[in-house]
């Protein structure tokens, strides 16, 4: 059949065709794109959490005062982001090691109130929060009247040789129950 011989019906049917399925193959190359890109972005192992806290070495047992004063120590942890790898404080810790103990105790040096980084007051023998006055005993307990709706939060610890180890975690501020962030 030669164009001549066509109907306009068919000529036109033709051209529809021709635009639906151009429209249809650069609809779908425009498409491919942000697919690829929300897939790369889901796919990333640099976005995947670590999942379990681990230990981390913080100090050596001979660094730890032997009459149960507490003292503070930065967690250096390694970090990842998309261009670098690095060593770098990523919070501190109280350890205290009782009279007579072969295990530190360990708490966060973060006040479970607001987040803001407690002090120990040697004076007064009580962890202080600058922010809103939250105090707390040396065992991390809450010390009325006090705007923290926990006590310190405690962290596991271990010694290894004479390593402290801690398993630094974060926790969410300002709820009564001590929940990990993810």
């Amino acid at each position: 059949m030669s164009y001549e011989s066509q109907t306009p019906d068919q000529t036109s049917d033709r051209r529809g065709f021709f635009a639906a399925a151009s429209a249809i193959v650069i609809g779908g190359f425009l498409a491919i794109v942000p697919t690829a890109a929300a897939l790369a972005v889901f796919l990333n192992p640099l976005r995947k959490r670590a999942g379990e806290a681990k230990f981390v070495r913080v100090t050596t047992l001979d660094a730890l005062p032997t009459d149960g004063t507490p003292r503070e120590f930065p967690v250096i942890a390694n970090r990842v982001d998309a261009w670098n790898r690095s060593r770098e404080p990523v919070g501190a810790v109280y350890l205290r090691l009782p009279q007579g103990a072969d295990k530190p105790d360990c708490l966060s040096a973060t006040c479970p109130h607001a987040g803001c980084f407690v002090a120990f007051d040697g004076p007064s023998d009580e962890f202080k929060c600058p922010c809103h006055n939250s105090a707390f005993a040396v065992d991390g307990a809450i010390i009325p009247p006090s705007p923290s709706p926990r006590p310190m939060d405690s962290l596991a610890c271990k010694v290894e040789g004479n390593d402290v180890l801690v398993k630094f975690e974060d926790f969410y501020t300002g709820r009564s129950d001590k929940v990990v962030k993810q």
